[in-house]
């Protein structure tokens, strides 16, 4: 006769698989594993975007015009790795949580690229330097390479939290729920005007974006992996 495992032991691996499932990625993932899965095809043919603005040849993603990139399906929870390039002067991101992809400048979190070497962004604020939350919050680290080398981003979304990892290491860890003002966050620095809809209150069911070719400076994607969390 076979004897019955005790209910609480049940209850115990339930709740263990579900903090496994939901747990970000402090370093960089193994996306070779279970769960993970392209973005897109090779061909694209899964992505939103303005016909002949991107394209991918060899496993690089870039697009010729300032149009973003988006994802058709859409994700609550989840990770989302990949690699990008910068070139001389890029100011690029990844989009999460974007619920409306025309009006996605306040309806999507960016998780910024840019080109920190450059003058123009290594002058700017601190939250549009590259690895922060656009607008928001800086990054506890400038670590992007310089241009024509490649970064790894890992970037993590559970309910209103956001974990980035850049090139190794955990640069910002961000509490949406806390950026409850359009006008300021909570460290007193000043949000740009388009971004008119607090972090409080986005909608956090979306789709994944890129920014495209911005302020006239390409970007560069390739080995775009997702895992979803839920």
């Amino acid at each position: 006769m076979r004897k019955k495992t005790p209910l609480l032991v049940i209850l115990l691996f339930a709740l263990i698989n579900i903090l496994q499932a939901q747990e970000p990625a402090l370093t960089h993932p193994d996306t070779g594993g279970a769960g993970w899965t392209d973005l897109f095809n090779a061909d694209l043919s899964n992505g939103i975007f303005p016909q002949g603005v991107w394209s991918s040849h060899d496993g690089i993603i870039t697009a010729t015009k300032d149009e973003a990139l988006w994802s058709k399906k859409t994700y609550h929870n989840f990770i989302v790795d990949l690699e990008f390039k910068n070139a001389k002067g890029t100011n690029s991101g990844v989009f999460v949580h974007g619920s409306d992809m025309k009006k996605w400048t306040e309806n999507s979190v960016e998780i910024q690229i840019a080109d920190d070497f450059d003058s123009e962004w290594a002058n700017s604020p601190p939250s549009w330097q590259c690895a922060a939350i656009f607008g928001h919050q800086a990054a506890t680290k400038h670590i992007v390479k310089k241009p024509g080398e490649w970064n790894h981003y890992s970037i993590t979304c559970i309910g209103r939290k956001i974990w980035v990892v850049l090139n190794g290491e955990l640069v910002n860890t961000c509490d949406m729920s806390l950026y409850t003002s359009a006008q300021t966050n909570p460290d007193g620095t000043k949000i740009p005007a388009w971004l008119s809809k607090p972090l409080a209150s986005i909608e956090l069911e979306g789709h994944v974006g890129f920014q495209g070719k911005h302020a006239g400076a390409p970007i560069y994607f390739r080995n775009i992996r997702i895992k979803e969390l839920d």
